[in-house]
């Protein structure tokens, strides 16, 4: 009998994994990763880790599995939130989900069931595994989960080969809906419990409030940039090569406080994020104003009107190669080589048509259609037909 190590969060997901590979003849065990304790950096005075904790017992009682806690705080703090500081610092929104995914669950999580003598470890995603067969080898694939709604892929783009062949995904083919009922037919303490909105480690918390408490808030002016703005009449210099051409659409716009006008302030530019509408405090303009550009170096935040600015557009992103990951090793390019894919740059963004170029200095993704908020520090992960095959971080 195969064993298989649960993460049992205290959701429904993962409670309803834990009871389809019971049924299945697996050999069960439900471990809760205990990711967080620091009373300093608190939101409410609820504390969501112990009552999660709580749930993830009673589901593993009702299902008759073993089942203990395991305190990853440590590493979690390592490994997840002071790099987050860091990425904050340096101006970039990195995407705590997919590193959790990446160095806690299928890394340090993964390592804990080896040792317990697992054959894999089973998460609650909504998300598909199989497997091809080429030159003697097994290709492990990830695959979107049949719920259009619920495609969880986009947070395991950073999986590798190893990580997947030891993964098991019991409810991808589900929908969440399916995945209620069954939870309610068993009588689980979770069926109707409603799905956790924070960050993958800190229970119900909410990402700026958090941010707040460890970055110094430091007053800062909030600039708005015309649409009409010299700045964005820029046309293709004449005689470049592909990949200056790619360069030149990849680039950020260097803005200055002299191209706009000053229309409030702020409490710091690592707490802003490009595409973010909510929470600028600035009234009296004829439409929502959305952040074009942040600028930590000078604290200042560009802006523009409406959802439609040209400063929000770009139609091509890069990727150094060191922030460069292949889910499908044997599908990589090699210099000068390129490749036609479905693309998204957000979780639920419906996937774009682009193409990779791959050069000696990094990877380009050019756009068929210009993309909105492409920001750095987030993930971009792209797709051939159902199939992840890749992602990077976008620089």
């Amino acid at each position: 009998m195969k064993r298989v190590v649960v993460g049992l969060s205290g959701g429904v997901d993962s409670s309803v994994a834990a009871y389809l590979l019971k049924q299945q003849g697996y050999e069960v065990i439900g471990l809760f990763m205990k990711n967080w304790h620091d009373d300093s950096v608190t939101i409410s005075n609820e504390c969501p880790w112990l009552e999660d904790s709580n749930d993830a017992l009673l589901v593993a009682e009702k299902l008759g599995i073993p089942f203990q806690t395991v305190d990853l705080s440590e590493q979690y703090k390592e490994k997840i939130v002071d790099y987050m500081f860091n990425e904050y610092e340096k101006g970039r929104t990195p995407n705590p989900d997919v590193l959790c995914n990446r160095e806690i669950k299928f890394d340090v999580f993964m390592k804990i069931a080896m040792s317990l003598d697992a054959d894999f470890v089973a998460t609650g995603h909504y998300c598909q595994k199989s497997e091809i067969e080429a030159d003697g080898k097994t290709i492990y694939q990830l695959k979107a989960g049949a719920d259009n709604n619920k495609d969880q892929s986009y947070f395991l783009c950073q999986l590798s080969q190893e990580q997947l062949a030891k993964a098991l995904f019991p409810i991808g083919n589900l929908t969440k809906p399916e995945v209620r009922e069954i939870a309610a037919q068993m009588d689980l303490i979770t069926a109707e419990k409603k799905d956790s909105q924070g960050l993958c480690f800190i229970g119900k918390v909410r990402l700026p409030e958090f941010l707040q408490q460890k970055l110094q808030p430091k007053e800062g002016i909030i600039i708005q940039i015309d649409k009409n703005h010299p700045v964005y009449q820029h046309s293709l210099p004449e005689g470049l090569s592909l990949e200056e051409r790619l360069a030149f659409e990849a680039n950020k716009i260097k803005y200055t406080p002299e191209m706009g006008k000053v229309v409030g302030k702020h409490q710091g530019a690592h707490y802003f994020t490009i595409g973010q509408r909510k929470g600028l405090n600035v009234g009296g303009t004829t439409d929502p104003l959305f952040i074009i550009a942040t600028d930590v170096a000078t604290n200042n935040i560009y802006t523009g009107l409406t959802s439609q600015h040209p400063g929000l557009f770009r139609n091509a992103l890069f990727i150094t190669n060191s922030e460069l990951h292949w889910v499908r090793t044997d599908l990589a390019l090699a210099n000068g080589e390129s490749m036609e894919v479905m693309a998204r740059i957000r979780y639920r963004q419906p996937l774009q048509k682009a193409t990779l170029y791959q050069f000696e200095s990094g990877m380009y993704v050019a756009f068929d259609e210009p993309q909105s908020a492409i920001t750095e520090g987030q993930f971009v992960a792209w797709h051939i037909g159902d199939e992840l095959i890749g992602s990077g971080v976008i620089s």
